[in-house]
């Protein structure tokens, strides 16, 4: 089956998603940049935290309460919509098709985990290419590296939260050791610059 194309913006708007992903310490990490966000923020985001598939989830609730942008779960073959937040539910992967259609699959586990930030970031940059920027957060393991050079190789835009002020390091030191990430930063900086990148360009 055939990759598809890049989805293209009109001139002067560079990006068109941001994705994020976290496990451990994530929730927390997660309500530092989504708070960061404004009202009006022009691309969807969509996000992958490791969740613990027994228990209900009320992590859109709990981000909700942080965010300035409405945050949901995502749902499967709904389309992702500027200024606001698709959440992957427990146990699904998270996915994004042409045109911004939202996947959600319980395909086998990626590195003993599902959802994965791997797939998410794979799927982002294989439709968004250079328009997409992927931001690794607290957590252990390795989950979102591959992603991340994924998006680094078509021309995307990659940040990782700064591993010796991350609460966990493994996820944002592994991004790092990959070569693909643009900018380390603390915690605190990360929704200012992905602001700068997707605002650039659009007044």
């Amino acid at each position: 089956m055939s990759e598809p194309e890049p989805v293209r913006s009109e001139p002067g708007e560079p990006y068109d998603i941001v994705a994020i992903a976290a496990s451990a310490g994530g929730i927390t990490a997660l309500g530092h940049v989504l708070s960061g966000l404004p009202d009006g923020f022009p691309v969807p985001v969509v996000v992958v935290q490791h969740l613990d598939p027994r228990h209900k989830t009320i992590i859109a609730e709990v981000l909700g309460r942080r965010a300035k942008l409405p945050v949901v779960l995502a749902q499967g073959g709904e389309h992702a919509k500027a200024g606001k937040i698709y959440v992957a539910p427990p146990n699904h992967h998270l996915l994004v098709e042409a045109k911004g259609v939202l996947v959600l699959s319980s395909s086998e586990l990626v590195h003993f985990l599902r959802p994965s930030a791997d797939l998410l970031f794979e799927s982002v940059a294989a439709v968004y290419g250079p328009r997409a920027i992927a931001c690794v957060l607290t957590g252990t393991g390795s989950d979102g590296a591959m992603g991340a050079s994924a998006v680094k190789s078509r021309g995307g835009t990659v940040i990782a939260e700064d591993p010796a002020l991350a609460e966990f390091k493994g996820m944002p030191e592994a991004a790092i050791a990959s070569g693909a990430v643009d900018f380390i930063l603390p915690l605190d900086e990360i929704a200012t610059v992905i602001r700068g990148l997707v605002e650039a360009d659009r007044s």
